[in-house]
């Protein structure tokens, strides 16, 4: 596992998932996290994005227990580790990033897979293009804005941009 030399900003370390023996990462630096054609950096806990279209986050409903009892069950029987963004919402970073969302009216019925973009706008069109009804229009929500869709099998999914 190589890891990134900023272990000063970040706790993070990475596995190397593709790199070519005859080509440095694209920071020049050796012990950089390389994805596909990009490099991720933590810096302040922030990931800087260098490929969109990529599965970014997991939104999991809470609203069958009480958040406190569910960040328990989680810290209790796997280590997780929780940010708190208000009473009704806690977010994780345990491999795949995610949080879980308490408030029923705003909470997921089922697991919520979030999508990054770069242009959030021109994502939107691509969705439709392709025949994906938007069930939520783009809005803004704690760092960022997102839009909800329905794909062919009828899961929902969402796109998030900073």
């Amino acid at each position: 596992m190589l890891q990134c030399e900023r272990q000063d900003i970040g706790k993070a370390t990475w596995p190397l998932q593709s790199i070519k023996q005859s080509r440095a990462p694209a920071c020049g630096k050796k012990t950089c996290q390389v994805r596909n054609s990009g490099a991720e950096h933590t810096v302040n806990k922030q990931v800087r994005h260098e490929t969109a279209r990529k599965l970014d986050y997991l939104e999991m409903p809470a609203t069958g227990g009480t958040l406190d009892r569910l960040k328990a069950f989680y810290s209790t029987a796997f280590a997780w580790s929780f940010t708190d963004y208000g009473p009704t919402y806690s977010a994780f970073a345990e491999g795949l990033d995610g949080g879980f969302q308490a408030d029923a009216a705003e909470a997921p019925s089922k697991p919520l897979p979030v999508l990054y973009s770069r242009d959030l706008e021109q994502t939107l069109d691509a969705v439709e293009s392709a025949g994906g009804p938007i069930v939520k229009p783009i809005f803004p929500f704690p760092g960022g804005r997102r839009f909800h869709f329905v794909d062919p099998a009828g899961n929902e999914m969402a796109v998030w941009s900073e």
